[in-house]
């Protein structure tokens, strides 16, 4: 071997992997036939090439350092002077910076995929929070193979084919000259090695699906529509890859008595007639339990009574909302003889015996006096 191949990349004799790499893409962007087409500089670009193909991979270059011929097991002859190893992506790189693409054999492990489940909750465990115990039916890393995917006792051996790179390499001819290839290999889809014997359990996926029980903290204040993320807890991926997240998607149940807009409840208490005129204190419900609501004399229907930090927490925050009650005052429809004359007395010591308004008795409406207009009257 004439050629110093330290000497033709300009580089010491112990210089590292990346100063040969930043030595030849500097010589590969000056050399290029595409950038100097000159006969001469064409075969100083393949002596570059073989210096760097040579030096950039150890054992070749270990040969190399012993005096031996670094070619002789490959058998370079018959692919023009580019050996199986020819650098393509390296001239890439040298041009535009980055790789022709994903180089190098692809692991089997894989993220898993994220999974969402909803959970039915009551109001008050929305509000207060809650601690559930969730049956999911999920992938776990296979207990036979622990993710590799092989039968017990055996491993993934190296593809014979592309061996061991993930990728096989082609040379075609075009109008540029030789033109190097590379795609994922057929036999080993692109992994680097392949499975002789799958794992029965698992069948080489590195997971088998099981349903296992989780213990879920809810915060309080949750509420139709809140979604909680559980890292970590979705399924594993192929391979006994990364699991992916679990989510939780909120359903609030509706309650009987409280209606929830935001934090805050809202409630409907019906009172009879005397006790809003009169006044009086009720019981009522709330999510703490009965509390006591005064009426005062006189209230109307349609008036609203604040209980203030009786409705739900506030997700993340501190605090709680409000419990509005809306009173409704009830007229009864049905008066015996004793309650009707009590009525009229009271009604006459009020002066409402006609109550004034244009639809007092004897009086005409707007209504009323057009439909006469229209009847001649």
């Amino acid at each position: 071997m004439a050629n110093d191949y330290y000497a033709v990349l300009g580089v010491r004799r112990d210089a590292g992997t990346d100063e040969i790499k930043k030595a030849y893409r500097r010589l590969a962007r000056e050399l290029h036939p595409d950038v100097n087409p000159d006969p001469q500089t064409q075969d100083r670009f393949k002596e570059v090439t073989q210096a760097y193909e040579v030096l950039s991979d150890a054992e070749k270059r270990q040969m190399y350092d012993l005096g031996a011929d670094p070619f002789a097991p490959a058998g370079g002859a018959g692919t023009g002077g580019f050996g199986a190893n020819f650098p393509f992506s390296d001239i890439m790189d040298a041009f535009f910076g980055t790789g022709a693409g994903g180089r190098g054999p692809r692991g089997r492990a894989r993220r898993g995929r994220n999974a969402t489940i909803r959970v039915e909750l009551d109001l008050n465990e929305c509000a207060f929070g809650a601690t559930r115990e969730l049956v999911v039916d999920t992938a776990v890393v296979c207990p036979t193979c622990t993710g590799e995917g092989s039968a017990p006792g055996t491993h993934p051996e190296t593809c014979d084919v592309c061996g061991g790179r993930g990728e096989v390499s082609q040379v075609t001819r075009s109008f540029l000259g030789q033109v190097m290839t590379s795609r994922p290999c057929p036999a080993c889809a692109g992994h680097g090695t392949v499975i002789r014997r799958p794992c029965p359990e698992c069948d080489g996926d590195g997971r088998v699906r099981t349903r296992r029980t989780i213990k879920v903290r809810i915060p309080a204040g949750v509420e139709s529509g809140t979604h909680i993320q559980l890292a970590g807890e979705g399924e594993v991926g192929p391979g006994g890859g990364p699991a992916g997240d679990l989510f939780l998607e909120i359903i609030q149940r509706p309650h009987q008595i409280f209606e929830r807009q935001g934090n805050d409840l809202h409630c409907t208490v019906t009172i009879p007639m005397a006790a809003a005129a009169l006044g009086a204190t009720l019981s009522v419900d709330s999510l703490d339990g009965p509390r006591d609501v005064d009426i005062r004399p006189g209230t109307q229907s349609g008036q609203v009574i604040t209980l203030y930090s009786l409705g739900t927490a506030q997700l993340n925050e501190s605090g709680r909302g409000d419990l509005l009650i809306h009173v409704t005052v009830e007229t009864p429809t049905k008066l015996d003889a004793d309650q009707e004359n009590l009525m009229r007395q009271l009604a006459k010591l009020r002066g409402e015996e006609a109550p004034p308004g244009k639809f007092a008795p004897g009086q005409h409406g707007f209504f009323s006096r057009l439909r006469d207009a229209f009847n001649g009257r």
